[in-house]
């Protein structure tokens, strides 16, 4: 007898998405708790807020060198095990974390040479998880896949934190190898998935052209080129998720636990919105909708800026991921329903690269506007900063301003 789920949910009968959602889940929730005992560690060895934004450019660096190799890759070779291989090195990154603190780390430098081999991994899988998920379910589904493996997505990110500050109570030690068990079971999740039964892959020869491909197939689309570009410039100003450390300990005065808490307010945001869109999908004034989530996103960084008391902070991160999430959604529709499946991975490498470069290259350029301006009024200017973005962008791109409705999908 079939499972009988909401409409919402009807996509959780396809068994190798439910495999991959489990999979990214574990992934992601270890990633997440890693990421607070790395902040937390590289902050105490030196106090110095230009060192938390090293640890974003030493994952960006080699992710900007290989992602657009990483794209062709996804085209001509089998997504999801690229993503198998690359859940496998995260897993040696998290054992490499664990023997050096076992061994008595007192330097910022070996855990910037383990983030490089992070970053190289999350170059090869982020273009690969981005164009397997349409493969994985039926096109009247993708909708909802999109929402619940975000929604997935974020509830590791709200839950992964928060542990991995508790568990850092114990010691390093100790979250790393919960994440080390963690991403092994990942592992064996992927391994359980089918190899691709279509021919995802590009039969184009390499090529320097074919390996560009992507990024002259999103310049010659106005509305993706806005949409990518727009999350780009937002988040790089605008993220100050990289100064957490330094916002916990210096300017709110709480401890691990309270910095686990400010990573998960975000995802927590974000989790909630998805949840809703699950069950209420954007279906008109889309562009309104994405411009006004960024708009959200930089009015609540500004208020986090402004806060002294844990409770409001914990509240505009609560807005900030709420606000970046309709835009996440938008893009990532946009992107995967309007690309051919032959340059589907080409083309989420060039996302990639956008999200790349304001994820972990707005770490690194939190770090040095907070060494000139100050922790707080560089925050500030940069929630100010993703609003006149937004702005500016609805000029740029009256295309995407304007679109009503989501273009039907791309065969």
């Amino acid at each position: 007898m079939p499972l009988s789920l909401p409409a919402g949910l009807a996509v959780l009968r396809e068994r190798n998405f439910v495999l991959y959602l489990a999979a990214r889940l574990l992934g992601a929730f270890a990633v997440q708790m890693q990421s607070v005992a790395i902040g937390w560690q590289v902050y105490a060895f030196s106090g110095e807020v230009l060192d938390l934004g090293l640890v974003g450019l030493a994952q960006f660096l080699p992710f900007l060198i290989l992602i657009l190799p990483a794209g062709q890759a996804a085209d001509r070779l089998d997504r999801r095990r690229i993503i198998t291989v690359c859940f496998g090195i995260n897993l040696l990154c998290a054992l490499l974390l664990w023997l050096m603190t076992h061994r008595g780390l007192t330097s910022v430098w070996p855990v910037l040479a383990v983030l490089t081999l992070f970053g190289s991994a999350r170059a090869f899988s982020m273009p690969a998880s981005q164009a397997v998920l349409i493969n994985l379910v039926p096109p009247q589904h993708f909708a909802q896949a999109v929402a619940i493996n975000s929604s997935t997505f974020h509830v590791a990110v709200i839950a992964g934190p928060v542990l991995g500050g508790l568990l850092f109570l114990a010691g390093a030690e100790v979250v790393y190898g919960c994440v080390t068990l963690l991403l092994g079971a990942s592992v064996a999740l992927m391994l359980m998935l089918p190899r691709s039964e279509k021919k995802a892959a590009s039969q184009e020869p390499a090529s320097l052209r074919s390996v560009l491909e992507g990024l002259r197939f999103v310049f010659s689309r106005p509305i993706m080129l806005g949409a990518i570009s727009l999350d780009l410039f937002a988040v790089l100003f605008g993220g100050s998720v990289a100064m957490l450390p330094a916002v916990a300990r210096d300017l709110l005065h709480t401890d691990a636990t309270g910095l686990g808490l400010l990573r998960s307010a975000p995802a927590i945001g974000a989790a909630l919105t998805t949840a809703l869109l699950a069950l209420r999908p954007i279906q008109r004034h889309v562009g309104r909708w994405m411009f006004g989530g960024v708009a959200l996103f930089g009015a609540a960084t500004m208020l986090f800026s402004l806060s002294g008391w844990l409770w409001l902070s914990l509240v505009a991160l609560l807005l900030m991921g709420a606000g970046d999430m309709v835009s996440v959604y938008i893009r990532h529709i946009l992107v995967q329903s309007q690309t051919p499946d032959e340059i589907r991975g080409r083309v989420s490498a060039v996302s990639a690269v956008f999200i790349g470069a304001s994820n972990e290259l707005g770490e690194f350029e939190s770090g040095a506007a907070a060494a000139w301006l100050g922790l707080r009024p560089s925050i500030l200017v940069g929630g100010a900063a993703t609003i006149g973005i937004s702005l500016l962008w609805m000029r740029l791109f009256p295309q995407l301003r304007r679109m009503d409705r989501f273009p039907p999908i791309h065969g």
